[in-house]
């Protein structure tokens, strides 16, 4: 059986530097949609950083609590009286803060930082590093600085720290001591994360008091039904505190970010600018296509060939330059993504969801383009054009 090119490629390649602008064109929309897509899921990855890494099956939060940059404490009462559940292994109360005026060892320049503190006999992080010093958390004025923090001293301060140094930093009007590293990374709104232990929080925070605590962990027993101690707690815990699983205080972070934050509706909106940019360009391909061959496309018209084909032949140049079009795309986005990352310690990277949503606009924005370009073709009379 004999292969035979099909028209649209034939079409679109014959003019090769008009065949390379669209896909030029196209893969840069596409690279927009994906840089937008990446910076959301950045900002809600890095924000829940510390929720999915909690050693916890439930987690317990102030009922006025919208997300981790708006914690309100509730008092630890409400955590004992979730002990008394059925079910319920352990407890371990967590507190969390923001300190604006940490400042930075090397210029002495103010950092926000977010401030971790917790019983040293309670590990709450499934971080192995933090595991690993949790007597020297013991000491007083002693915290881990975080080593994937935003700032030029950051690489000077872990090299030390990683010989085995201690850096003496003055927090809130305070001395402390950097003792050791883990990675956990920077967040849209914090440059870093410090971990203590619940003393010394308490410390460095001195408006704080001990009974008042910012997130609750449960552990519950090997084998218990996980839903059925929610649903247990919720109707036995005060409405002053909310009930979440693990994963739902993961989503619950995403959604704040997603829903909730300017920021999260200026990425959406900047995908759509990416669609629709991508598809006035591919208009004007498609469109100057079907003007420059219209007198073939008449000639098939009046041989017989019926307008499903021609319009087929459209649909089939559009599909062709989105897929094509979509592979440099993609793979300049994974450029950016690394570059972004290295620049702005946050964690950007391709999802599989990421990567099937932009294909499925780059295919939907040429689709379209075609759709509007062949209403000329629609329109075209063999007889007007001939004559």
């Amino acid at each position: 059986m004999t292969f035979k090119t099909p028209l649209a490629w034939l079409q679109l390649t014959k003019e090769r530097g008009r065949f390379l602008s669209a896909l030029v064109g196209i893969a840069f929309a596409d690279m927009l949609m994906f840089m937008q897509l990446g910076f959301q899921l950045a900002g809600y990855y890095s924000q829940s950083a510390m929720h999915r890494h909690l050693k916890a099956d439930l987690v317990l939060i102030s009922s006025k609590t919208v997300s981790i940059q708006a914690m309100h404490s509730f008092s630890s009462r409400r955590l004992y009286q979730a002990q008394g559940v059925e079910g319920v292994k352990s407890i371990s109360p967590l507190y969390i803060s923001t300190l604006p005026d940490w400042k930075d060892p090397e210029t002495g320049r103010s950092r926000i930082m977010y401030v971790m503190g917790f019983e040293p006999g309670q590990p709450v992080l499934d971080l192995p590093e933090v595991n690993q010093q949790l007597e020297v958390l013991k000491t007083p004025d002693v915290f881990l600085f975080d080593r994937v923090s935003r700032g030029d001293f950051v690489t000077r301060t872990a090299a030390r720290l990683e010989q085995g140094e201690s850096i003496a930093i003055e927090a809130a009007g305070r001395r402390t001591q950097l003792i050791g590293l883990f990675t956990l990374g920077a967040t849209p709104i914090a440059d870093g994360n410090l971990i203590t232990s619940d003393l010394n929080f308490l410390r460095l925070f001195k408006n704080r008091q001990l009974g008042e605590i910012d997130v609750g962990l449960i552990n519950l027993e090997p084998g218990t039904d996980a839903q059925r101690v929610l649903e247990a707690l919720q109707e036995n815990l005060p409405k002053d505190v909310r009930v979440l699983t693990k994963q739902r205080y993961v989503e619950f972070e995403k959604d704040y970010v997603v829903n909730s934050t300017p920021t999260g509706a200026i990425f959406n909106i900047g995908v759509a600018m990416g669609f629709i940019i991508g598809t006035v360009i591919m208009y004007q391909i498609l469109y100057s296509e079907v003007t420059d061959h219209l007198a073939e496309y008449a000639t098939l018209k009046a041989r017989g060939y019926r307008d499903s084909y021609l319009l087929g032949v459209v649909y089939q140049e559009a599909i062709i330059l989105s897929v094509l079009g979509y592979a440099p795309g993609f793979v300049m986005a994974l450029g950016f993504y690394e570059f972004t990352s290295k620049l702005v310690k946050v964690a950007i990277f391709m999802t599989f969801s990421s990567a099937i949503q932009v294909f499925v606009l780059s295919v939907l924005m040429c689709c379209i383009s075609g759709a509007i370009a062949s209403r000329k073709l629609r329109a075209a009379d063999p007889a007007d054009i001939f004559s």
